[in-house]
């Protein structure tokens, strides 16, 4: 009889690709709940634990939910259903549902969530950004190279094209006209790093990048700056993930990719002067 994959498969697929060490001190990550033993026949992947994934999971008839971004950041002292976090663990207690977040380790695994993006826009040649001392292989952020040379503008038109849409869209700093070959690239917040792209690229891609640091980066002589949306910037792991669950488990497991956007912009509305 072929072996049936458990909640307790999928997380150890996970923490071999994703080691729980790699994560940041700070940061809450592994199995939030579900049953070890319980059977898996389907998953659900997200890149945010919020309720209209639940709602997804529920009409999908899933097991598990794996997402990026944790559930339980902060440290709790209930799970009572009084607040959207405890609703959620209710929920998906009561439907049978595990969960799962793979957060840091994600980022800082390779392949991980800066490669998959890397990927997206088809860079070439892709080293970590950051290295991390104990493994050069893995670490924050990835640099790569364009096939070709482009201009600024044309290279923001290939970020828009290769990632989900979303009303945040993509914002550029920069001569529209400059020459793009080499490209930085961090998914999720990535201004921490403003320093290290500008050493190592000609356009730095990332999330959530601040006024202040922004400016003070192009001020500075730095390289071009394309800011696209968090959730954008780290859905194309979900498909790497994916696939490399099915391989691990000899595609016994069905796998779902999340195209709710879960972005929390939900308009843009340009500027009318």
């Amino acid at each position: 009889m072929a072996h049936v994959p458990t909640v307790s498969d999928v997380v150890e697929s996970l923490e071999r690709r994703y080691p729980v060490g790699l994560a940041a001190q700070w940061d809450a990550v592994g199995l939030v709940c579900g049953d070890p033993q319980a059977s898996v026949g389907k998953v659900l992947w997200a890149v945010d634990p919020v309720e209209a994934v639940v709602d997804e999971a529920i009409a999908e008839r899933v097991d598990i939910i794996v997402t990026h971004h944790p559930l339980l950041l902060r440290g709790v002292h209930s799970v009572a259903p009084t607040n959207a976090s405890g609703r959620i663990v209710h929920r998906l207690i009561r439907h049978g549902i595990g969960l799962y977040c793979a957060h840091t380790n994600a980022d800082h695994a390779r392949p991980g969530v800066s490669d998959a993006l890397a990927a997206a826009l088809g860079l070439a040649d892709v080293r970590p950004l950051l290295p991390d001392p104990a493994d050069a292989r893995c670490g924050t952020g990835r640099v790569g190279r364009l096939s070709a040379a482009m201009s600024l503008s044309d290279f923001a038109d290939l970020v828009s094209a290769r990632l989900p849409a979303t009303h945040h869209g993509v914002r550029v700093a920069g001569a529209l006209d400059a020459r793009i070959e080499t490209v930085a690239v961090c998914g999720g917040s990535g201004d921490a790093f403003l320093e290290d792209a500008a050493k190592a690229a000609d356009a730095y891609v990332t999330a959530d990048l601040r006024h202040h640091r922004a400016q003070d980066h192009l001020a500075a002589g730095g390289c071009a700056l394309v800011d696209v949306a968090h959730w954008a910037s780290e859905w194309p792991w979900l498909v790497e993930a994916a696939a490399a669950l099915a391989a691990d488990l000899g595609g016994t497991v069905e796998s779902i990719v999340s195209t709710i956007v879960t972005d929390p912009w939900t308009a843009h509305v340009g500027s009318q002067r």
